[in-house]
């Protein structure tokens, strides 16, 4: 398996413990990193993983909008919470990370989907990152901060 496609996974995982959790994604982040720290059998958590969990944390409320936006007859909290992670996941890289192309972040996520989630996810994933990438130049807007 490729490093990024590993460290994909990795930070889809920490993002699905935080919100199973119903803890900060950066506080998840930092258990994984102590735990790799103290525990030989955990793989550290590699600077693209880090990149990807960090900057979600820094758009976690535009990132929710534009799904819950954007996303046809799905709330962001009726989503199940494997795809809300995929898609906060994509989306973060989609629309603020340049240095992968769009259709293999979108291909990246349907994978991630179809590895942990249902049969009708990667096509749910698919469709809605497909329309974020549709109109990423307008997307690509700062929120205000908080």
């Amino acid at each position: 398996m490729a490093a990024r496609n590993k460290a994909r996974k990795r930070a889809f995982q920490i993002l699905f413990e935080a919100d199973q959790r119903g803890a900060e994604v950066q506080s998840v982040l930092a258990d994984w990193m102590r735990h790799a720290r103290t525990d030989p059998r955990q793989p550290p958590v590699n600077e693209f993983t880090l990149q990807l969990v960090e900057g979600y944390a820094r758009h976690i409320a535009r990132i929710d909008e534009l799904l819950g936006t954007y996303s046809v007859g799905w709330t962001l909290d009726r989503m199940p919470v494997v795809d809300r992670n995929i898609l906060r996941l994509g989306a973060y890289e989609l629309i603020w990370m340049d240095e992968t192309p769009d259709a293999v972040v979108i291909d990246e996520a349907v994978q991630l989907a179809k590895e942990f989630s249902t049969d009708e996810s990667p096509a749910f994933v698919n469709g809605l990152l497909a329309r974020l990438k549709e109109l990423k130049p307008s997307l690509r807007r700062e929120e205000p901060q908080q």
